[in-house]
This record gives structure tokens, C-alpha cells and sequence, in this order.
């Protein structure tokens, strides 16, 4: 009984650190996002997209990071936001050679989707622009910030692909073949095993929503067999919706998607409370919100991108990589309370605390998300 116990509050307590943390924003990729791209006219642009709801990170060294000239700083109207692109700019620096290259740093503020009634204003970009050096052969990204991990890619002129890679604070990213103004062709195997990691991380250990949606599958289900007949229909759900949506032919803004997918958490859970058997209907239930959940993804892929000549190999990777990440969720879950699992007094001493948890967390997402606040 004490195992029991244990198990429970393992549970409750790891969805109620969940909860608290600044993770559970929707599909977070990171406090900035770099895009760098290098013109056949022999100039270069790294757009920076700054996430300011993260405090303002002071440098290595612990002092504040330097505050250059900001062409168009003014855009930022929210002081916060301002203070973020002041610090990004101080410690962004763009090398060719091994050696920087002086930037022109200015802010820009996207144009706002007239197709979307629900787009959200858009966020100030902060851009380093400038000349390639005369015969520079690599160039290099690094930011000197205590930041977390975030996503960089390269582009250039032509119908190669482009490179994309998560990148370390205060690291340099991976060199750039800028000799011949081409792209860098990656291989398949490399894009295969790029997009595998990003779809694993997405679910762990990004994903907290989609963890909790799976943990609440895996509650109600006694046995192997009908959890993993959930789990395929949310597995090719998510896989359609999200190729329909890479490929522009569905668009649902994240406005509605990203409380819809907490709702849909909210009501896995409270139906593993009310519901005294798991019902042949769940399963198509589950596809539903599996549909929802691939349009989350979207909102990931889209900011990233999927290379153009592997596209395919790309797409079906994440999903697999999404697969293993939520296998894994299932494999943990098992070691905590498998054995305990066809016990008599499993359902009121484990599933309905740990799934009224789960609920009252999406509830919150659910309202935050919905207000704009998360």
C-alpha cells in the first residue's frame, strides 16, 4: 500500500511541477529564433524573433549585455520587448571566417495576416543585416546570453535545402559554406535523424500537453491491447492533419487550436472519472483530437520549416520521432504504476486523482491559452 501511495504523489506531484512551469506555454520553441540568409548581391540577414516573455538574460559573465544603436527600436512598444531586442543585439554576433562582421541592426514588425481574424499581433523581429566579406568561405550565428537551447537555419539562393539545427548558448552553430552562394545539401539519412530529434523533443520533454493527453489514455485503459488502439488513432490523426496543414491545404489559427487541444486534455480526464469502462467509441473520439493535436504541430514545423526536396522524409520522421516520445511517456507511466494496474482499488486510489490533476491542469491552459495569457 505504501508503493501505492508513493506512486500517487509521485504522479500528482510531477503534474503539479508541470503545471508551474513556464513549459506549459503551447508548443515553446525557445526564448529566440534565428533565421539566417545570405543574397547572390553579396549581403547577408539574420532575422531574430524574440520570445519577451522570458526575463531579460544577462551575459555570461553576469553583467548586462551591452545595448548597441536599434534602427526602429520604437516598434517595440512594450518596454519588455524592447529591453529583450537591446540585449539579443548586444550579444548577437555574426562571423565569417572566425571573424566578426559588423551588422546593421534595425527592427522590423511583420505584416499581420489579413486572412486571419484571429492573428495575434505581430512580434518585432530584431535584423542584422550587412556585406559578405570578399571572399569569406563559412560564416557562423552565436549569442553570448544565458538562454536556453533554441533553433537556427540557413538559407540561400537556389533549390538546394536549407540547414536546420538547435543551437547552444554562447556556442557557434555549424558552419555555413557561403564560398558559392549555394545551399548546403544535407543528406537524407541526416535529415531523417534531424527531424526524428525534433519530433522526440517536441514530446519530451516540450510537449507537456500532449504528455498529460497521453497519460490520461493510458489511465483509464486496463489493458494493452485497447491503449494501443488510442494511441494509433492519435498517431495517424495528428499525422494527417499535420501534412494537410504543412502543405497549406488546412489552416486553423493557433488562437483556437492551442485551447482546444487543453479542452480536449480536460475532457480525456474527467471521462476517466465518470466512465466505468473504456468504450469502443473513444477511440474515434481520440482521432478527433488527434486532428487537433497535428495542427499544434504545425505551429512547430511551420516555424522551422521542411526542407523542399525531402519533404516527405522530413514530415513522416517528426511523426515518428512524435511516436517514440509518446511510447516512451507510456513506457514511464507503466514502470510507475504497471503494477498496479489490475488491482482492484487502482481506478479510485490512482486513475481518478491522477486524471481530476491532469483535468485541472488543462482547465487552466485551457482558460489561459483562450484569454491570450499562455
Amino acid at each position: 500500500m505504501r508503493r501505492v501511495v508513493r506512486a500517487v504523489r509521485t504522479i500528482l506531484s510531477l503534474i503539479s511541477l508541470f503545471a508551474g512551469m513556464p513549459q506549459a506555454r503551447a508548443h515553446e520553441l525557445g526564448a529566440i529564433r534565428v533565421q539566417g540568409s545570405f543574397e547572390r548581391t553579396g549581403t547577408y540577414r539574420f532575422e531574430i524573433s524574440a520570445d519577451a516573455s522570458h526575463p531579460v538574460p544577462a551575459t555570461p559573465s553576469g553583467g548586462s549585455a551591452p545595448a548597441p544603436e536599434v534602427r526602429g527600436i520604437e516598434a517595440a512598444k512594450d518596454p519588455g520587448v524592447a529591453a529583450w531586442l537591446r540585449a539579443v543585439a548586444g550579444a548577437a554576433v555574426v562571423s565569417f571566417d572566425g571573424r566578426p562582421a559588423p551588422s546593421d541592426i534595425s527592427v522590423t514588425l511583420p505584416p499581420a495576416d489579413p486572412n486571419d481574424p484571429f492573428a495575434t499581433a505581430p512580434r518585432p523581429v530584431l535584423l542584422l543585416a550587412g556585406k559578405i566579406p570578399p571572399g569569406a568561405k563559412h560564416s557562423t550565428f552565436r549569442v553570448d546570453l544565458s538562454i536556453g537551447s533554441f533553433p537556427i537555419s540557413f538559407h540561400s539562393p537556389g533549390e538546394g535545402q536549407a540547414v536546420y539545427h538547435w543551437q547552444e548558448p554562447g556556442a557557434e552553430s555549424e558552419p555555413f559554406d557561403v564560398g558559392k552562394i549555394a545551399e548546403v545539401q544535407t543528406t537524407r539519412v541526416e535529415v531523417i535523424r534531424r527531424y526524428l530529434y525534433l519530433g522526440f523533443t517536441h514530446i519530451l520533454p516540450k510537449g507537456l500537453d500532449h504528455i498529460l493527453f497521453v497519460l490520461g489514455l493510458f489511465l483509464l485503459s486496463l489493458r494493452l491491447r485497447p491503449l494501443l488502439a488510442q494511441i494509433t488513432a492519435f498517431t495517424v490523426a495528428h499525422t494527417l492533419s499535420l501534412a494537410l496543414a504543412m502543405l497549406g491545404i488546412v489552416h486553423l489559427s493557433p488562437r483556437i487550436v492551442e485551447p482546444l487541444i487543453a479542452v480536449s486534455i480536460v475532457y480525456v480526464a474527467i471521462e476517466n472519472v465518470f466512465a466505468r469502462e473504456l468504450k469502443k467509441s473513444r477511440v474515434a473520439l481520440v482521432f478527433a483530437f488527434g486532428l487537433l493535436h497535428g495542427l499544434g504541430f504545425a505551429g512547430v514545423l511551420s516555424e522551422l520549416g521542411l526542407p523542399r526536396s525531402e519533404f516527405v522524409p522530413a514530415l513522416l520522421s517528426f511523426n515518428v520521432g512524435v511516436e517514440l516520445g509518446q511510447l516512451t511517456v507510456i513506457a514511464v507511466a507503466f514502470l510507475a504504476v504497471g503494477a498496479f494496474r489490475q488491482r482492484s482499488w487502482y481506478t479510485m486510489r490512482v486513475a481518478v486523482p491522477a486524471s481530476l490533476a491532469i483535468a485541472a491542469v488543462g482547465l487552466y491552459w485551457a482558460v489561459t491559452r483562450a484569454l491570450g495569457l499562455g
